[in-house]
């Protein structure tokens, strides 16, 4: 395959012929994934002239700060390492910083995991979760042994004990924009549902949740309300579903407020960092996506896929409940179930049916549920 020659290509800076072995080594045991969009360059010194796919890493204290903010300047992301903790520094200002192992092999696992298509954050968290010779180990030699990642540093203090527990496997779950829609699906028996209200008032949104709420008790089902933590726990609503922009802004006394209120939580990730970020809020589950393209909902990256799908199965399947969401309707359906994924959202599949009763029966027959 031509992406696990990497001998002709710019992938270390000065080059070095044993981290390009030991990078090839290991992309050959990670699977068949597209080609990068960018050609990342690992700088192990500085360049003459630095460029924005370049990642200049620091390793030790002795870091030369005037020369890091000028190689920031002209676009390039900075990798700091020193004693286990690590940190990757952006252009734009961004810094995901990390306690772990250093492998001798992770600047190479870095480079192959960069390869595989993932940004720098994440092909970081991969390559600290990295063991020297695990691709001795087996044909897929995919890190997915959670106590082997690295810790999320700079996170306030981890809720004091777990937020409740949900099912294992949620199942289809529709995700609708009223409480009309709410009572509809579980009427044809959805039993997972969560309402997200754009653009109503106070009032507005005091009265939708609560409906929906008593939908929910009505049917016995479980009721996730988007965003609007403090109205759903008023109303006493099963479970809240918050995004990565909401724990950026939550302070430690509203998780905590939210874990009193004996609600179940739901949390979006896009990624490996933004996955253990949010396992440090021990959540009742994570919501992974976009896994194809969506027109229903802006998100920060790009489709993620189905094979990235299938591999946090893999690493956090016994550890949370997992739910998919983006882009999937019925022909995606079965593909997305077969990756062992507890719980499929969807958006348009449901509301845009033109036969909502049909569409939900073949829905359900598709994931299996």
């Amino acid at each position: 395959m031509r992406t696990l020659a990497f001998a002709d290509r710019d992938l270390f800076w000065p080059p070095a012929d044993e981290l390009i072995e030991a990078a090839e080594r290991i992309r050959a045991r990670l699977g068949d994934w597209p080609r990068a969009r960018v050609d990342w360059r690992v700088c192990l010194a500085p360049p003459d002239t630095a460029r924005a796919s370049d990642l200049i890493v620091v390793i030790g204290a002795a870091a030369d700060v005037q020369a890091a903010q000028a190689w920031r300047a002209a676009g390039a992301s900075l990798i700091e390492a020193d004693a286990g903790k690590v940190a990757l520094k952006t252009a734009t200002g961004a810094r995901y910083a990390f306690e772990g192992t250093l492998a001798e092999d992770w600047l190479a696992a870095l480079a192959a995991f960069l390869d595989c298509g993932f940004e720098p954050h994440d092909a970081l968290v991969l390559a600290l979760a990295w063991r020297d010779g695990d691709e001795t180990r087996g044909e897929d030699a995919w890190p997915v042994d959670l106590s082997r990642f690295p810790r999320v540093a700079g996170l306030p203090r981890a809720p004091s004990q777990p937020f409740p527990a949900c099912e294992r496997r949620l199942g289809l779950y529709p995700v609708v924009p009223s409480a009309q829609w709410v009572e509809r699906v579980l009427a044809l028996g959805v039993r997972t549902v969560q309402l997200r209200l754009k653009d109503a008032t106070p009032e507005q949104l005091a009265t939708e949740i609560g409906r929906a709420v008593a939908a929910g008790r009505r049917h016995g089902a479980c009721v996730f309300i988007n965003d609007h933590w403090r109205e759903a726990a008023q109303a006493g609503a099963y479970g809240v579903h918050l995004g990565q922009e909401d724990l950026e802004v939550l302070e430690a006394a509203d998780i905590s407020a939210i874990l009193q209120s004996g609600m179940r939580l739901g949390l979006s990730t896009h990624g490996y960092y933004e996955m253990l970020r949010a396992l440090h809020f021990r959540p009742s589950y994570l919501a992974f996506g976009a896994v194809f393209p969506t027109g229903t909902k802006t998100v920060p990256t790009a489709p993620q896929g189905l094979a990235r799908l299938e591999r946090y199965v893999r690493l956090l399947g016994e550890h949370v409940p997992l739910v998919a969401i983006g882009g999937i309707d019925l022909a995606r359906l079965p593909a997305v179930a077969a990756t062992g994924v507890g719980s499929a959202a969807l958006v348009s599949a449901v509301t845009a049916a033109p036969d909502l009763a049909r569409a939900i029966a073949e829905l359900q027959r598709a994931f299996g549920a």
